[in-house]
C-alpha cells in the first residue's frame, strides 16, 4: 500500500565517512561534501565507504546542502528518521493496522510526564503511541536499538506507567529492512530490551511493519511477528 511519493530531486552520492553522529562525508560526482544524517544509530552495517546514498538538496543557510534519504542494501532502505512521524500518521489514518484501526488521532508530539510521545490516539479510550524506525537486519530478524538509548528507555517506562494509569498504549516500530520478525536487541541494550520486556507483560501492544521503498515512493508492506 503506497504511503509517501517523494516529489524532490533525489541526487546520487556515494558514502565517504561519519563524521559524527549527524554529519557523513559524500562523494557526488568527483566532489567531496558533506551531508546531513538524520538518525543517530550506529548503522555500521549501512554506512560501508562507496555505498549509494541518494540525497535531498536543502537550503535556508543550514551548514550542509544535502539531507541523506536512502541507502543501497539488498533493498533500499530508509535512513532519515525524520520521515517516521509523518509515515506512522499516513498508516493510522489509512487504517492499515487492525490493532489502532479503531483510533483517531488526537494529538502529534503529546507531552506526557517528562516525555512527548509521538501521538495521542482517542476513540472511547486515550491510547499513547510512540513510533521507533529499525534498520539493523541480523539472520532475517530486525532488531532494535543499533545502539544502546537511555532516551528509549526512558520512552518504555514512561509508557508502562501510563499503561498503569489507564490509558491504551502501544509502541510501533518501522521496520525498514525485509525482515520476517522483529525482536528487542538484547546484546546491544540489555536495558531497553527488558523495559520493553516489562511493557508487553503490562500489556502494552507491540507492532513491527515493514516499510518499502521503490521507484521515490515509501510502501506499508504488512506486520511482521513480533518476538519479545
Amino acid at each position: 500500500m503506497l504511503i509517501y511519493k517523494f516529489n524532490e530531486r533525489f541526487i546520487q552520492a556515494e558514502f565517504v565517512r561519519r563524521l559524527n553522529k549527524f554529519l557523513v562525508e559524500v562523494r557526488i560526482g568527483n566532489k567531496i561534501t558533506k551531508a546531513h544524517l538524520h538518525d543517530p544509530g550506529r548503522l555500521r552495517e549501512i554506512l560501508t565507504e562507496g555505498r549509494k546514498l541518494p540525497l535531498i538538496e536543502k537550503g535556508g543557510g543550514r551548514k550542509t546542502n544535502y539531507d541523506v534519504i536512502l541507502a543501497s542494501m539488498e533493498n533500499w532502505v530508509l535512513i532519515h528518521s525524520g520521515y517516521h512521524s509523518m509515515l506512522a500518521e499516513k498508516i493510522l489514518r489509512k487504517k492499515l493496522i487492525e490493532e489502532l484501526a479503531k483510533y483517531e488521532i488526537e494529538k502529534r508530539e503529546f507531552k506526557y510526564g517528562k516525555s512527548r510521545i509521538d501521538f495521542l490516539l482517542t476513540n472511547k479510550n486515550k491510547c499513547l503511541l510512540e513510533v521507533k524506525g529499525c534498520t539493523l537486519l541480523k539472520n532475517n530478524t530486525a532488531l532494535f536499538p543499533d545502539a544502546p538509548t537511555e532516551r528509549g528507555r526512558r520512552h518504555i517506562l514512561e509508557l508502562i506507567k501510563a499503561k498503569n494509569d489507564g490509558y491504551d498504549v502501544a509502541i510501533l516500530f518501522l521496520v525498514m529492512r525485509d525482515a520476517r520478525k522483529f525482536t528487542p536487541n538484547w546484546q546491544i541494550d540489555e536495558k531497553f530490551s527488558m523495559a520493553l520486556k516489562e511493557a508487553y507483560g503490562k500489556g502494552v501492544k507491540i507492532i513491527a511493519c515493514k516499510i518499502k521503498y521503490k521507484d521515490k515512493a515509501l510502501y506499508y508492506d504488512g506486520k511482521i511477528k513480533v518476538v519479545i
